[in-house]
């Protein structure tokens, strides 16, 4: 049992960085996911619906996604406090993806209104509902890995839905 609760030996120059990507999955999903809500809630608020808006709005959300995760990444490498090798900086941004996967979805709803492939009026509601179902399967998928009972796991499911849902209030409340 003491050993279970001794802090992890320090990591030296030579040791690869341990990387659970379960872990990284969880929170770049649940950040992108949460990310892809507010930047959609945003960038609707003032009502643009257009074909070219719709492009422009994937867009930005590609480039705040992109923005995001290096700031992520960036402040990970920097927050490390132990010598780093050549190629650790890349290594870290590239652990980001998950961050950027979370939002594509999000992407190719927004991009397909603007190619015309459904009305680019409303598409924020769908965009919205497919944000709050990735949310909600993040976090049941990332209980049950844990060995979480299925009740906690949709537990933890509807909790991190509820962070979707509030963006959605938010947006809600303030138009």
């Amino acid at each position: 049992m003491a050993e279970d609760m001794a802090p992890a030996p320090a990591r030296t120059a030579g040791e690869p960085h341990p990387h659970d990507t379960r872990e990284a999955v969880l929170f770049g999903g649940v950040y992108g996911a949460v990310l892809a809500c507010s930047m959609v809630a945003a960038l609707t608020q003032y009502g643009h619906t257009s074909q070219d808006s719709r492009r422009y709005d994937a867009l930005w959300l590609v480039v705040t996604a992109l923005a995001s995760a290096l700031a992520h990444g960036y402040a990970h490498y920097i927050a490390e406090r132990t010598p780093h090798r050549r190629g650790d900086a890349l290594r870290t941004l590239v652990n980001e993806w998950p961050l950027i996967a979370a939002v594509l979805p999000t992407v190719a709803v927004l991009a397909g209104a603007g190619w015309g492939w459904w009305p680019a009026k409303g598409v924020e509601y769908p965009a919205f509902a497919l944000n709050i179902t990735l949310l909600f399967g993040l976090g049941l998928v990332t209980a049950r890995w844990a060995h979480r009972s299925w009740a906690t796991a949709l537990l933890t499911g509807a909790v991190d839905a509820l962070l979707g849902v509030g963006v959605v209030v938010a947006n809600a409340v303030i138009k």
